[in-house]
């Protein structure tokens, strides 16, 4: 006995369990995939129409029907509200039925739920990812108008957590600027895989009906069609795919949080966030929380989690499709939300961020952070590296005894380490001679910086 809003029923002569039924339904959710049904359903009509399965005044009626419930949902916002269907299909359908009649029954001919959602799954994230993609091109263009506002800003560079080498502000904006065009990247692959058509496949042994499948597919604007059917229906790697996708982009926000987060603290007091992107303390009235990047940090694992969830799901899955792949929608849907409201938010942090330069020009200058340029002055010298790098250790070690920096030690000083030290050394172990000798393609010297800028600048102009 059929509930209302099924499309199976006919063998079955009892009501599904209530509990049953609400594992079972899927509409609190996939009604997301509305819109992209409808344009899936409207193809495959007009594909069905070229094959004379149906008639031109069926196909016109089933079309206009379509177009008639598209328009609907765009202004009737409680559309969806009190639908006892069992999922966006099934909604379609029906609500198809009531309004052309039988003829609406024909749309289903030579199409199972299984290619049916495979499509309106495929039509769907492909548009997020042109989405996601546009997301991701707004957080890049945050990090460069940053690195311009501090063009000459410099700070320390770390490994370990412990202050490095100096580098130009702008270029750990272009660090990060980089991850993010790696993410477009891996995207626009990913979309490659997402945009071929499961449709005409049916239920796993293809259709029984002469569909021209390219045809219905370049109407839907995909690249490709299918090839075999069994596969079609039940492939989700491009759902596991995305969320690896956007487990990356997480991963690079995260990272960006993490620096943001430690930058502005007091210990550090690098970077000054605004009162618009911070929060306070409900005990503390001192206090401001870097809030979100805390939250960008945090909303990472949700997604990484999705994608092992995603993995799970298909790694025991016997052909072909299985109920189990309901699961893809959900994981998929909030990877989206997730992914879309964070490169928001980072976008929104970075236009209120400010680089603190006083302080992150003195924590350069401190530290040893130009022990490496002494030892290269040496090896310019004729030093072996390896002779070279003792020799400053040295040199380090003497210097922290006294309490000074290397440039703060006198030339006679730093002659006691090595024979080769001239009178020049002095020039060498200045900031500007050190973030100017990493010159080399990639390298943090302001030239190289400004021409990195200029390529950033040209991308996102596209």
């Amino acid at each position: 006995m059929k509930k209302d809003g099924q499309l199976w029923g006919g063998r079955f002569t009892e009501k599904p369990d209530a509990t049953f039924a609400e594992f079972n339904d899927s509409f609190r959710f996939d009604k997301r995939l509305f819109f992209a049904d409808v344009r899936g359903c409207i193809a495959h009509a007009n594909g069905l129409r070229r094959a004379a399965v149906i008639s031109e005044a069926e196909g016109s009626s089933i079309v206009e029907g379509l177009t008639r419930l598209r328009d609907t949902a765009v202004s009737n916002s409680a559309y969806f509200d009190n639908s006892g269907s069992e999922d966006v299909h099934s909604f379609i359908e029906g609500k198809l039925i009531d309004l052309i009649g039988d003829t609406g029954r024909k749309l289903h001919t030579g199409r199972s739920r299984n290619d049916q959602v495979a499509t309106a799954f495929r039509l769907w994230l492909r548009d997020e990812i042109d989405g996601i993609s546009d997301r991701l091109l707004e957080a890049q263009k945050s990090l460069i108008v940053l690195a311009e506002r501090h063009r000459d800003g410099v700070l320390p560079g770390y490994t370990h957590l412990q202050r490095a080498q100096p580098v130009m502000f702008a270029h750990w904006c272009l660090a990060y600027f980089e991850m993010l065009r790696r993410d477009r990247e891996r995207l626009a692959d990913v979309r490659k895989r997402v945009n071929v058509m499961p449709l005409g496949s049916a239920a796993l042994a293809g259709t029984s009906y002469p569909i021209d499948r390219e045809a219905v597919a370049a109407e839907l604007g995909f690249e490709s069609v299918s090839a075999n059917s069994l596969d079609a229906v039940s492939d989700r790697d491009f759902a596991v795919e995305f969320a690896a996708a956007c487990s990356l982009i997480m991963a690079h926000l995260s990272r960006l949080a993490e620096d943001l987060i430690i930058y502005c603290s007091t210990e550090f007091g690098f970077v000054t966030l605004s009162d618009t992107v911070s929060s306070g303390s409900s005990l503390m009235p001192q206090k401001k929380n870097p809030d979100a990047l805390e939250l960008l940090r945090g909303k990472s694992g949700r997604v990484f989690g999705h994608t092992i969830g995603l993995l799970t799901m298909i790694k025991g899955l016997p052909l072909a499709y299985n109920k189990d792949m309901q699961e893809d929608k959900e994981a998929v849907f909030d990877c989206v939300d997730t992914v879309d409201i964070s490169l928001r938010a980072a976008a929104i942090v970075l236009d209120n961020t400010r680089l603190n330069e006083d302080r992150t020009l003195n924590a350069a200058t401190k530290g040893y952070l130009n022990a490496t340029e002494l030892a290269d002055y040496l090896v310019k010298k004729g030093v072996p590296f390896r002779t070279g790098h003792e020799t400053v250790g040295k040199a380090v070690l003497y210097a922290i005894a006294q309490g000074k920096e290397l440039h703060e030690l006198s030339v006679e000083e730093l002659k006691e380490f090595s024979l080769e030290i001239g009178d020049d050394v002095s020039d060498a172990l200045s900031l500007k001679a050190t973030l100017g000798a990493k010159s080399a393609i990639g390298g943090t010297s302001p030239d190289r910086v400004a021409e990195a800028l200029e390529q950033a600048k040209k991308y996102l102009n596209g």
